[in-house]
């Protein structure tokens, strides 16, 4: 009979004997030590990155308050009057509308061509419908927002619907736009002092209260109330969150219980009916309804969400940084004008603004990646 050794209770097993079950194989040699955490010390670069990561605007305003400063230190007095400073939201009032139309579509990871044109071909139908088919301009005013919440329903259908790239959409509807623009109203310009005379709720947004030597139109009023409500709605709302949840990653947004198609239907939507809402600002801003006017807003509006810090991979801006990058245009403009420099070094500098902005942005996506 042979005899069998035990292992006294609580005794521990030397360091020699090997693992009792097959799955205790794998533990063979690993590591024994507790895991810890990288704790090292950010440098100030990367702090700096980290903080531009989380407040997108801050670069715009950054480059904002520098210009008003230099173009102050050159100019004196004459730039820092209330009348200038006022000048210069008079000026944006129509690109900061644009603009917002243009950022909500960037956040989404797309892009719109159009907004110039839905702007200027609403601010037709105004007119036309006042004075062509003699409604009341209370309604012409209606029928022009519908009118460019159509466009815009139309581009968010074959974007969300046809999966369509947004680009391709929107530069053939920007042609397609134009020409029914001029097709419609004949190439015809309707005159200032008739729809002063006959239609002044047209002009209404070219209104204006002084206070001392600042001077605010109705237009600037509308732009200012206008970002105010979208940073609420983009910041507050599920329907914002929805927006940049979208942009960043449809995919995930779609698992996530988002109806993506529903939720880019409804950006585009908005966007064409705040380009209308611009076109009747910009009746106010020139007096006249003219087909011809605003051609370039949607290259104008794109410069500002651009050097306004937006990403044009979506997902990531904050709507501030787009009147930020709008009003620098602005100070530029009018603070080189006033030096009595060629324009062309205003083209010049915004060029180079657009380019350094899509680089930092670069730069700062790197935090992320």
């Amino acid at each position: 009979m042979s005899e069998t050794s035990t292992v006294p209770q609580g005794a521990q097993p030397s360091q020699g004997s090997q693992p009792s079950q097959e799955f205790e194989k794998v533990l063979t040699g690993s590591a024994t030590q507790v895991a810890s955490f990288d704790t090292h010390d950010k440098t100030p670069i990367q702090k700096f990155q980290h903080f531009l990561h989380g407040s997108p605007s801050a670069v715009p305003l950054i480059v904002l308050v520098l210009s008003v400063a230099v173009f102050g230190i050159i100019l004196g007095g004459k730039f820092f009057s209330a009348f200038t400073m006022t000048l210069i939201l008079q000026q944006v009032a129509i690109v900061g509308i644009v603009g917002a139309a243009q950022t909500l579509v960037i956040l989404t990871a797309g892009i719109d061509l159009s907004v110039g044109a839905i702007m200027v071909l609403s601010s037709v139908v105004m007119g036309q419908f006042t004075f062509r088919y003699g409604l009341p301009p209370s309604l012409a005013v209606l029928c022009g927002l519908a009118c460019g919440a159509l466009c815009g329903y139309i581009n968010g259908l074959l974007v969300a619907r046809m999966k369509l790239p947004p680009f391709i959409v929107t530069l053939g509807m920007w042609q397609i736009i134009l020409a029914s623009n001029f097709l419609y109203s004949a190439n015809e310009t309707i005159r200032s002092q008739d729809i002063s005379a006959q239609a002044p709720l047209l002009q209404f947004f070219g209104n204006n209260i002084r206070f001392g030597g600042a001077v605010f139109t109705y237009g600037v009023i509308a732009m200012v109330l206008l970002v105010a409500l979208l940073w609420y709605v983009l910041n507050h709302t599920a329907w914002g969150r929805h927006v940049y949840a979208v942009g960043d990653d449809p995919d995930a947004a779609e698992l996530a219980g988002v109806n993506v198609k529903r939720m880019l239907i409804s950006v585009y939507t908005l966007s064409g009916l705040i380009c209308a809402l611009a076109g009747w600002a910009l009746i106010g801003r020139i007096g006249s309804v003219s087909p011809t006017a605003g051609q370039f807003a949607n290259i104008e509006s794109i410069t500002a969400v651009v050097i306004g810090g937006l990403s044009l991979f979506g997902g990531r801006g904050s709507i501030l940084g787009m009147i930020f990058g709008a009003l620098i245009v602005g100070v530029f403009s009018l603070g080189l004008r006033l030096i009595g420099t060629d324009p062309q070094w205003t083209y010049l500098l915004i060029g180079v603004l657009i380019i350094s902005a899509v680089a930092i942005d670069q730069w700062i996506r790197k935090v992320a990646g």
